[in-house]
């Protein structure tokens, strides 16, 4: 909070019109007239909303004390927006203005207050004195967490058996690696993450100095990249019954429930102000919720899923956090919300949803390793379905009992590679919301023909498409020194490369590459006056995962092929080339080559 405050001969007001934010005022408060009085320019900032009870407190103190230094007769709270860049929400620098007042006058103080929102003609007169003109920055303090509170109790959880962690005989790296990370106990090398050279060095992405810190240009490559696992999540969640929709990336925060939601992110809120103040979306619940709340739903459409590829969604991760693809400020989230009737309900569909989470990792080639969040309450009544789910990853996993419920979800189930550092990218997850559909309002009419709010479950399969390619490209990093690296080949941007030899094996080298074309494979031609040996060293730094080399063998007959996978040469037909491709991709999106098909037209990025 920011205050002006002036030690007045007098200061009189006049509202003049109102804007979409003011409040409703009694005709007294239309005009007002105050002589002698400390008059307090007050700014409600966006810290404020972390504690208003505690910013409310620290400036009472201060106003009472300059109060009594100048001995005004009386204090006037007068709203001044513009001491500030960085405003609180309307509805809790209203709630702000009117507990100071209150709380000044409950200490026999006189105090008025000027309304809220509404444009005024004012005229004070100040009376010049060393101590008649002072501005402050009020501090609210930081939240405390109740003394004695219980801490989270944490488990490594497998087939049925709960093993604290630090008598659990690891054999697996990774779920050491996450168990040391939630607990603390990791600590950080420094170094920057391999994916973050690999995304440049294999032209993919790269900041962009000229945007705000935390997001990214991308180069063709990486935009392809992108499309196909967005075009993924939407085969995977729509073959689930799922409907897409399309909402806003920005709301209005006098929205009293998209408020109290959005508080839950607290300082990583992005917000933007014009003459509103808005808040840019961190996922897709605001936009899915208000579909949902305007619709007609009764217990016969459930469970129901809609789903939005969220391109942005943005949080204000701090400066420091922000790295290459795992943390950005604007980033793509797939978000699937589904409405159920009922806990019963929510249940089986998490346990579908895990299934479908459980599927990207394969699809992707990519370990999870998995955290399982509940409630200590939720925990005690469904032990046996906690441990069911559990079994599904058919390994150990680490489990989180809180103590009590801090969050809209009383469940969750989380995913997480491990980068060449050993820390977690999260990846994807399942929650159970039980507070959303009664703060929004969604309703369905059950079998007894009664309204009443639903469980809601909030589904990314794959977490963000950024932290996607982040989990490919450490992976990647991670098992260089056992196999050659290269992407899932329905992901390569170049699926495969025809090197002619000479010029004249050029023209044939061409139809070949029209024929995959012409077949769905991302093929191109190196047809740059290089030497062989120098366009082979080039694909294998692109990891292109087939390379066919045109001499006058291949004119005659079966093309020689280099296999990077196992590093082999295998001749073999055309017709059998297409064939071991569609076998690869099979059930994988297809895109086709976002660049020119001859390398020696193409931009050097």
């Amino acid at each position: 909070m920011r205050i002006l405050l002036i030690h007045s001969d007098y200061i009189k007001y006049r509202t003049k019109n109102k804007t979409g934010i003011a409040e409703d005022i009694p005709d007294e408060m239309m005009e007002g007239q105050f002589k002698e009085s400390l008059v307090v320019f007050t700014a409600v900032e966006a810290e404020d909303e972390e504690n208003p009870a505690s910013v409310v407190e620290n400036a009472v103190k201060e106003i009472v004390k300059v109060y009594n230094d100048v001995k005004a007769e009386n204090v006037v709270i007068y709203p001044y927006a513009h001491l500030s860049s960085s405003l609180s929400s309307p509805a809790t620098a209203k709630k702000v203005l009117k507990e100071m007042a209150w709380r000044i006058g409950e200490m026999g103080i006189k105090v008025s207050r000027a309304p809220f929102g509404w444009y005024k003609a004012f005229e004070i007169s100040c009376k010049g004195h060393p101590l008649s003109e002072l501005s402050r920055t009020i501090r609210p303090e930081p939240v405390r967490e109740e003394s004695g509170s219980e801490e989270s109790e944490w488990f490594i959880l497998y087939r049925g058996e709960l093993v604290k962690p630090e008598e659990f005989e690891f054999r697996n790296r990774d779920l050491e690696n996450l168990v040391n990370y939630e607990l603390g106990r990791l600590e950080s090398s420094g170094d920057e993450p391999p994916h973050v050279r690999l995304m440049r060095e294999k032209g993919l992405a790269d900041y962009e100095p000229s945007a705000d810190v935390g997001h990214l240009r991308w180069y063709p490559k990486g935009r392809l990249i992108k499309d196909l696992l967005a075009d993924y999540v939407y085969m995977l969640v729509t073959s689930e019954g799922a409907m897409p929709v399309e909402t806003p990336i920005m709301y209005d925060l006098e929205d009293e429930a998209i408020r109290v939601h959005a508080e839950k992110f607290g300082e990583r809120q992005y917000r933007m102000k014009n003459k509103k103040e808005l808040m840019l979306r961190y996922a897709c619940c605001f936009g899915a919720f208000r579909i949902l709340s305007d619709s007609f739903l009764t217990w016969k459409n459930l469970p129901a899923g809609i789903y939005e590829l969220s391109t942005y969604s943005f949080r204000l991760e701090k400066k420091g956090e922000v790295v290459g693809l795992k943390r950005l400020r604007g980033f793509t989230m797939p978000d699937l919300h589904t409405v159920c009737a009922d806990l019963e309900q929510s249940l089986e569909e998490f346990s579908k949803q895990v299934d479908m989470c459980m599927r990207t990792g394969e699809d992707f080639q990519v370990n999870y390793e998995v955290i399982f969040r509940a409630t200590a309450d939720f925990y005690e009544e469904y032990r046996d379905w906690v441990h069911e789910v559990a079994d599904k990853i058919g390994k150990p996993i680490l489990l989180e009992i809180l103590p009590a419920r801090k969050h809209y979800w009383i469940a969750k189930m989380d995913f997480a590679a491990i980068d060449y550092l050993g820390r977690p990218i999260e990846n994807p997850t399942v929650q159970i919301d039980v507070e959303s559909g009664e703060r929004f309002d969604i309703t369905y009419i059950n079998q007894k023909e009664e309204e009443a709010n639903p469980i809601i479950l909030h589904c990314s399969p794959t977490g963000s498409i950024e932290r996607v390619i982040c989990s490919l490209l450490e992976k990647t990093a991670i098992e260089m020194d056992e196999r050659p690296p290269m992407l899932p080949v329905w992901l390569s941007p170049v699926q495969v490369r025809v090197l002619p030899i000479a010029e004249r094996h050029l023209e044939y080298a061409g139809e070949i590459v029209s024929r995959l074309l012409a077949a769905d494979v991302r093929a191109d031609l190196d047809d740059r006056s290089e030497t062989l040996g120098k366009k082979i060293r080039n694909a294998a730094q692109e990891w292109v995962p087939y390379v066919v080399v045109i001499g006058d063998s291949e004119m005659e007959g079966k093309l020689t092929v280099n296999v990077r996978e196992t590093g082999e040469k295998i001749q073999m037909t055309l017709d059998e080339l297409i064939e071991t491709l569609r076998s690869e991709t099979e059930g994988m999106p297809f895109r086709r080559l976002p660049l020119p098909v001859r390398l020696s037209e193409r931009i050097n990025f």
